[in-house]
């Protein structure tokens, strides 16, 4: 019996390695050809009048940040075997969750506040143009009146922008 339990141990660790070393899948959930072997993020634009000039770039680092960390492509400064590219093209605050008017003033006011932000993404794959995409992609976060917005913003931004990376990583490389 526990000759039998050794040999399926086997089987099943030598299945692991097979798998994640040929480059087909790997445990975050990419399917890269392993003929892929660059990715180019290039910068991100901004197409809206209200957010905050670091925006772009912390996107697009964060973005080549975790498809560093996630995949062994090589990342290049123009055109790679995968290219993304993209705008920034919302960025907007709106009230939500209204309360009743402090004191009987008659105007409501916003308990929560919520901050979208939207990026219109384009996935290039020079090995397979199938998977070529052009789509936007949008989060939100919201917070609580009792904070000013400049004390949350840069917390919110991280919490959307992780949120977006991981949608357009699903979509381009995950297959999702």
């Amino acid at each position: 019996m526990e000759l039998k339990n050794r040999f399926i141990q086997i089987v099943i660790l030598s299945l692991i390695i097979s798998l994640s070393g040929c480059g087909i899948y790997s445990f975050t959930g990419a399917s890269i050809s392993p003929d892929t072997k660059t990715i180019a993020i290039l910068n991100f634009a901004d197409r809206t009048s209200t957010s905050p000039p670091f925006l772009t770039q912390t996107f697009a680092e964060k973005t080549r940040e975790y498809f560093q960390r996630n995949t062994n492509l090589s990342l290049v400064n123009k055109e790679g075997d995968l290219t993304i590219e993209g705008t920034i093209n919302q960025y907007a605050l709106t009230p939500i969750a209204p309360t009743g008017a402090p004191g009987g003033s008659g105007v409501e006011r916003a308990a929560q506040t919520r901050l979208t932000i939207g990026v219109k993404a384009k996935f290039i794959n020079s090995k397979n143009k199938e998977q070529n995409f052009d789509q936007v992609f949008s989060f939100y976060a919201d917070f609580d009146q009792t904070k000013s917005f400049a004390a949350v913003e840069k917390e919110l931004i991280e919490t959307i922008s992780d949120q977006i990376i991981l949608d357009i990583f699903n979509k381009s490389v995950a297959n999702w």
